[in-house]
């Protein structure tokens, strides 16, 4: 009796193995998906995401690569650099907005469209002060149409923003974010600031210099210029010059070639040296000869004792701190017009009324 029982667990005990070890052969056979499966129809994407889809299917034809030979820098005329960036269709006429620092020494353009097209182009006029560069490509044939333009001087921190460009190359790449400072001030190449500039925290790297940012309505509020990065990669922190501004620069560039600089003819002191002197203004270094700064009187510094002259404390009834403060009123104000001063002289305050002037013109 116990054999039989002996022999009886056995052989269920071996049935038990067969079974385990043939299992993943049954499973294979019986189970795999030997013949393509049935993809199911996705629903409708949200809300959001077809508003994002709709705002790059409108403005991304209107974005432009835009490529440049230069002079390579200590070398000889036939080494050259090749430097890019994005800029985008601002009229019918076929003219391009992109950065200055993008075409900045160059030897020769090149854009390329959305389609894949290669166009020549040529240099309209630049504003190194604004960062900011016209070009023009060749008319022949279809453009895409100009991108849509929209405001900068109402937005919120915290609005959507979006950014279309070619980073390292990749053209027609989109980022989002946020718009997530406003009046930052952003040094140029020429020494001048920039007032009012957006800050994002959209993805901008090398490549999207010159590109568009834009609003949840697919709108131009900004052309993005810069990063703060010490890896010059996106560290979402990234700058744009507010739209009001190029709506302002691009007419003048595309009319005249190049970019009326309000100015009363004065050179301001060094800002670090007068902190330091406890002067709040602009200290009048010297004026330019034949500049309305002269002709109102103003005066400089006294370079037989170094006695300061005149501090340039208000304008337009506007606290002057440093020459940017100065800058932005005189911007404001337009040349041919009047910009109303407060001068601080010896202790005493006296009021100038003086014409703001082209500095290029009072260079000449």
């Amino acid at each position: 009796m116990m054999s039989r029982l002996k022999r009886l667990i056995v052989t269920v005990f071996l049935l038990l193995l067969v079974i385990a070890a043939a299992r993943p052969y049954v499973v294979a056979r019986s189970y795999s998906a030997t013949l393509p499966s049935g993809a199911e129809t996705r629903g409708d994407i949200a809300e959001y995401e077809r508003s994002t889809v709709a705002i790059f299917d409108r403005a991304s034809p209107s974005v432009v690569q835009v490529v440049a030979s230069a002079s390579d820098s200590g070398s000889n005329d036939e080494e050259t650099s090749v430097q890019s960036g994005t800029g985008f269709v601002w009229d019918a006429a076929g003219h391009i907005v992109t950065n200055y620092h993008v075409v900045k020494g160059t030897k020769a353009l090149a854009v390329q469209l959305a389609s894949g097209d290669i166009r020549k182009a040529s240099i309209v006029g630049v504003a190194p002060n604004y960062d900011l560069a016209v070009i023009y490509i060749d008319g022949k044939g279809s453009l895409p149409p100009p991108i849509a333009v929209g405001r900068s001087d109402g937005l919120k921190v915290g609005q959507a923003a979006f950014a279309i460009g070619n980073p390292f190359g990749l053209d027609q790449s989109l980022t989002s974010g946020i718009i997530s400072g406003l009046n930052r001030r952003l040094p140029t190449s020429s020494g001048y600031e920039i007032a009012n500039v957006i800050q994002t925290d959209a993805a901008i790297n090398p490549g999207n210099s010159g590109g568009p940012l834009l609003n949840s309505a697919g709108r131009l509020i900004g052309v993005n210029t810069a990063i703060y990065s010490r890896s010059d990669s996106s560290a979402g922190i990234g700058f744009a010059i507010p739209v009001d501004v190029v709506n302002r620069v691009v007419p003048q560039l595309i009319r005249d070639g190049h970019i009326a600089a309000p100015s009363i003819g004065i050179v301001g002191g060094d800002p670090t040296l007068t902190a330091r002197l406890g002067i709040e203004g602009v200290v009048v270094v010297e004026t330019v000869p034949g500049s309305p700064a002269e002709h109102a009187g103003l005066q400089g510094i006294d370079t037989s004792n170094w006695e300061i002259g005149d501090v340039v404390v208000a304008a337009n009834g506007r606290p002057v701190r440093r020459l940017p403060d100065l800058n932005d009123q005189l911007e404001q104000t337009g040349v041919g017009n009047k910009v109303d001063l407060s001068i601080e002289r010896k202790g005493s305050k006296i009021s100038v009324s003086l014409e703001v002037a082209d500095l290029v013109n009072l260079r000449q």
